[in-house]
């Protein structure tokens, strides 16, 4: 138990910075829905996606690879740090000196012309997010989530701001809603041709501020190179940049054909990059779900690579995963019974709300994804990676089929489940192959109870129809707080004394 409350405690901590973060950040979505329409917004989910897409080449495994080397020969921690950053550094320049050089093609094959710089901008961006992952690793490496969470917060918090000072501030005073002196002054200029060109050109100021933020972590590397020292790096990394490509083709895939292979007027009164700009944004919902899988992530690598000698570690293993199910379980069922209040406190023009009962689906299979990431752990801690490989070139080819069949019957609707069966057939295929190589104990009967149990819950609200919102959101609650309740009930021996005790007052617990 003591183990899991060091996980519990440091996934609070990374989660700050994802929890955190991501709720300041998504004060964006309201602002961004409310400025730009579905078809202006397609421009920005598209820029993003291949971002998303291409930051898993710039990285190519490197983050994981330190991890393991550097656990496991610490005598050799400073020269896998600056061989890390040296071959990022290096991959990464060659790439966005590629796609600076040809921005303005590339623009124009996206569908965009003349705008070259904001590629441009976007290759900087992607350089820098490179260039900081090893540096981000070595403290989490060290266990100094504090100063993790305050750089990863203070760079959030200042792209939010900038969005809010060039969109909000500078274009208010651009159509006259405030402080019109100050039109046509330099540092208040709003040019509405840059339009969602100031989404990048935020992001870009506050990814260069990183920079000096991590400065302490930067003084001491070194340019260094040598083929025979980094050959077992690459050898263990390879088959995670693969996998790395596969999973995030098998999370964007969707968006990055939908507008293509969505039927002209399947969407009375929506062109199809109008609906792209729909789905894209009413996916940035189940991000929800994606914060705890990433602040998880964050505080479980490190974690598992650290118990990989304990006899223990499969038990803990198994808890580890029961607990981050229940957690994702009560998540989608909060989300997916208040999609009426989220919807909204962040759509801002009804026009995106077309595509809310997309939501409790990609919610679910980011659930399984999370599922997977936390089963992955057996084949990087047995140095079976190329197991990853495989089971993400499944999922791909899931994907890929699943989305050409349904995208044409269902629209966005199809891309969603299409990326859910991808995740289960992920996960599952997974926990075979762990089962047959790893072997960890895990509590499946009530994993696949809490799932139906939570889904059931989910389909039932859906017939309580309430106009009033906040009577809504009330009832809703009270069904989540039973669903938490029979979670206390049913886990109550499996709660440390302490804490059982305390709910002992208001649950019929054991004490």
């Amino acid at each position: 138990m003591g183990a899991l409350k060091k996980l519990a405690s440091d996934t609070a901590l990374y989660g700050v910075s994802s929890i955190l973060g991501r709720v300041i950040g998504y004060l964006l979505v309201p602002l961004h829905t409310s400025v730009f329409r579905p078809g202006v917004m397609a421009e920005q989910v598209t820029y993003f996606l291949w971002v998303a897409l291409l930051n898993v080449i710039y990285v190519f495994g490197m983050e994981t690879t330190f991890f393991r080397f550097a656990s496991r020969e610490k005598d050799r921690f400073q020269e896998f740090y600056n061989l890390s950053i040296t071959a990022i550094l290096t991959v990464s320049a060659i790439c966005s000196g590629l796609i600076i050089l040809f921005s303005s093609s590339i623009a124009e094959e996206f569908g965009y012309p003349g705008r070259g710089q904001l590629v441009s901008w976007l290759a900087i961006i992607m350089v820098i997010d490179a260039l900081v992952a090893i540096p981000y690793a070595r403290i989490r490496l060290e266990k100094r989530p504090r100063k993790f969470v305050a750089i990863r917060v203070s760079n959030i918090m200042l792209n939010v701001g900038l969005n809010f000072y060039f969109l909000w501030f500078c274009k208010g005073i651009h159509d006259g809603h405030f402080l019109t002196f100050l039109q046509g002054t330099w540092l208040f200029n709003y040019n509405p041709e840059l339009g969602v060109g100031y989404i990048v050109f935020a992001n870009l100021i506050a990814n260069l501020a990183t920079i000096p933020m991590l400065w302490t972590e930067f003084r001491d590397f070194r340019f260094r190179w040598d083929w025979n020292a980094f050959k077992p790096m690459w050898i263990y990394a390879y088959p995670i940049l693969i996998l790395g490509l596969a999973g995030n083709f098998n999370q964007l895939f969707d968006r990055l054909v939908l507008e293509r292979w969505l039927p002209e007027g399947f969407y009375p009164g929506r062109t199809s990059k109008e609906a792209l700009g729909i789905y894209g944004n009413v996916y940035k919902l189940s991000i929800f779900m994606s914060l705890v899988i990433q602040s998880f992530r964050y505080a479980a690598e490190p974690f598992f690579f650290s118990k990989a000698e304990d006899k223990n570690a499969p038990g803990v293993f198994a808890d580890v995963m029961k607990w981050f199910i229940i957690v994702s379980v009560l998540i989608w069922v909060a989300v997916s019974i208040n999609l009426d209040l989220v919807a909204e406190l962040f759509l801002r023009q009804k026009e995106y709300w077309e595509g809310l009962d997309v939501v409790p689906v990609l919610l679910l299979a980011n659930l399984f994804l999370g599922i997977y990431y936390n089963l992955t752990i057996w084949f990087k801690l047995s140095d079976r990676t190329q197991y990853g490989t495989l089971l993400t070139f499944i999922g791909a080819a899931v994907t890929l089929v699943a989305n050409f069949i349904l995208i044409p019957y269902l629209g966005y609707l199809g891309c969603a489940i299409a990326f859910a069966v991808s995740c289960f057939i992920m996960m599952v295929t997974c926990y075979g192959l762990g089962e047959k190589h790893y072997p960890i104990p895990y509590y499946v009967s009530s994993a696949v109870g809490y799932l139906l149990v939570g889904g059931g819950l989910i389909v039932i609200s859906s017939f309580i129809k309430i106009e009033n919102l906040w009577l809504s959101t009330f009832v809703h609650g009270l069904l989540l707080l039973g669903f938490m309740i029979g979670i206390l009930v049913k886990e109550q021996n499996s709660l440390p004394l302490a804490l059982r005790r305390k709910l002992g007052v208001f649950l019929p617990l054991n004490k």
